[in-house]
């Protein structure tokens, strides 16, 4: 686990610019950093570089220098700057052994930069299982390659305003790169926050910054500065997978290899089904060299209905595992400001906030976790899935019914709202942030914004599936990869934790989406991990209330944070440029006085407002 980032352009970048790079990658890799440069003929030169690579690293497989990064081939042509995991790569490299190639470390590092060498990009994607984000600079071929993996576990964000390419982990690595003069906030990346809470891919909250979409890989020529992308992967299950339950040897497969660490191991349990089976099947399969140092670690909500860590605790027990409880601060005004800062651009998830905590007292004891992420997304898990399943009569109706601003985006004005948009569209605004009433409330002056900013598979190949399998298939290219997974790797990341998803291994999605939808689509849901997890029948884990990670928002808000309310409007108003009326927010603010039910929206705001602030000073400093 580590901080990449990288540029390629044609005048020297400026010292400054590379430490504000290495400086925005530190917390992602506390173990080690280097940085690498060349002259724009590949000549070693570290003080005034065109190119270079820049490495924060988070040891934990193979934690010698020897594996240290940016990593390059035997002759110093081929170099690799690498941030993720990937497993069940040693019988690969047993074929590069066979054919002469001799490995310096047994880091999955040199496995990629080896395989790339030997096979090619195209052909190397293919033979990658894990979560990974990747730069492979090839003078040979003068070439440079971007990857980030398929589920998009892994961050990638670049720009081109730099006459070349930048790129790194982060929006904040990638921002020094980019001339002063560019460094403009997205008017559409701001109303696309305000819609989903979080800004879609391929934006960033910058005009020039973009974020590489999971699956994709960037193809850079060093001498035409020709930039092209492209999809190596779409999820897609094989008819053939489908048979004599493979799914549970392949889960059992894509939970062991993700127990290999040369740091210590623990698990995120949740109280939930999806965490709970991960657990269970370690225990199950005998991963007995972690028994002295295997850890659950559960998020508690003291006073709250929502605590689910005495069913977690019970799992443990059950288990024969330890497991420490965290419990969530009632207060979170110390840490509001680098917890905005750690999300590197307006992120408002408020189980941001716990998943934080959680990470940081986790990495005290432990530096790789297995989480549940993902189980829901295959599944079918989220209640909101069953809601808008009741209203796929409307499938193919969108009424042209006007726009309208409304502060509280509720009765009439909401259902006029949803007719507006088709089917698939309006699932995607059904967890979401604002709605187009009350973003055009807060925006008056913004001219025909659209409506979401999510990305739909092909119309082709929606309409080949079921309504249920189409809102799944626009969750894996949305709300998974954006929002869970972004929220994932920020938050432990931060802390120099690694969060590894057993449950979103490609091999064993891919069988389960071959399930039949009897079997993979169960009332309870998740009903078929009832065969995995024997050792928890009697906690009848099925029929549980599901209750989300939900923190104690209310009472951030009316306490700590609510010094924040004072001149919020203006301030936001200013930070856009006078897209966002001050007035308008301060009449919501009001109303949310009187209706708390506004929570979510107020935090988005304060979020938002402390996010473009930080960004801002980095903009005009760096």
């Amino acid at each position: 686990m580590c901080g990449i980032a990288g540029f390629f352009q044609q005048q020297p970048a400026s010292t400054a610019a590379v430490q504000g790079m290495l400086s925005a990658l530190r917390r992602r890799g506390p173990d080690a950093e280097h940085v690498v440069g060349w002259n724009t003929q590949g000549q070693r030169n570290d003080a005034a570089s065109e190119v270079g690579l820049i490495h924060t690293r988070l040891a934990i497989i193979d934690p010698r220098p020897e594996a240290d990064q940016p990593f390059s081939n035997d002759d110093g042509s081929i170099w690799i700057c690498y941030n993720g995991e990937v497993y069940d790569w040693q019988q690969h490299a047993d074929e590069l052994r066979a054919q002469g190639v001799q490995f310096k470390t047994h880091s999955d590092t040199e496995f990629i930069l080896r395989g790339y060498e030997a096979w090619g990009l195209e052909d190397l994607l293919p033979k990658l299982r894990g979560m990974f984000a990747f730069a492979i600079l090839d003078w040979k071929k003068r070439e440079v390659f971007l990857a980030r993996d398929r589920m998009g576990l892994k961050p990638l964000v670049y720009t081109t305003a730099n006459g070349g390419l930048a790129f790194g982990s982060l929006v904040r690595s990638v921002l020094p790169s980019v001339p002063k003069a560019q460094r403009q906030f997205s008017p559409e990346s701001i109303d696309a926050y305000l819609a989903h809470r979080y800004i879609p891919a391929p934006r960033t909250i910058f005009q020039h910054i973009h974020r590489l979409e999971n699956a994709h890989y960037l193809h850079y020529r060093l001498d035409t500065q020709q930039l092209t992308k492209h999809c190596y992967w779409q999820p897609h299950g094989d008819a053939g997978y489908g048979v004599a339950d493979t799914w549970q040897a392949e889960l059992d497969t894509a939970i062991r290899i993700r127990t290999v660490a040369d740091r210590p191991l623990g698990v995120f349990l949740s109280g939930g089904i999806d965490s709970s089976t991960i657990a269970c099947r370690i225990k199950e399969q005998g991963l007995t060299q972690f028994d002295s140092q295997l850890q659950t670690f559960s998020a508690a909500f003291p006073n709250s209905t929502l605590d689910e860590s005495p069913i977690a605790k019970q799992i443990a027990d059950a288990l024969g595992l330890p497991n420490q409880v965290i419990p969530v601060p009632l207060t979170t005004a110390n840490d509001f400001e680098q917890i905005v800062a750690d999300l590197d651009e307006p992120f408002a998830d408020p189980s941001s906030f716990p998943t934080w905590y959680l990470a940081q007292a986790t990495t005290q004891h432990v530096k790789v976790v297995l989480g549940g992420d993902g189980g829901d997304e295959l599944l079918g898990g989220y209640k909101r899935l069953g809601k808008h399943l009741r209203t796929s009569w409307r499938r193919l109706l969108r009424l042209p019914l006007p726009r309208m601003a409304d502060m509280a985006g509720k009765g009439w004005r909401k259902i006029v709202s949803e007719l507006r948009l088709n089917w698939l569209e309006a699932y995607s605004l059904r967890f979401s942030g604002m709605t187009p009433g009350q973003r055009a409330f807060l925006q008056p002056g913004l001219k025909t914004p659209s409506v979401t900013y999510w990305r739909y598979p092909s119309i082709d190949s929606l309409n080949k599936l079921s309504p249920l399998k189409q809102l799944l298939a626009v969750d894996l290219n949305n709300y998974l990869p954006e929002y869970i997974l972004r929220k994932g790797d920020l938050c432990t990341m931060a802390h120099g934790l690694e969060l590894r998803a057993p449950l979103l291994d490609h091999v064993w999605a891919e069988r389960i989406l071959a399930l039949p939808d009897s079997e993979r689509f169960t009332q309870p849901a998740k009903k078929l991990f009832d065969r995995v997890t024997q050792r928890l029948a009697k906690l009848d884990l099925f029929n549980l209330k599901k209750r989300g990670f939900n923190p104690p928002l209310q009472t951030w808000l009316q306490q700590d944070l609510q010094q924040r309310f004072a001149g919020l409007g203006t301030r936001l108003q200013v930070h856009t440029h006078g897209q966002i009326n001050a007035e308008r927010v301060e009449r919501l603010i009001a109303e949310y006085r009187n209706r708390p039910a506004l929570a979510e929206q107020v935090l988005q705001l304060l979020i938002l407002d402390e996010s473009l602030s930080q960004l801002e000073a980095m903009a005009k400093s760096c």
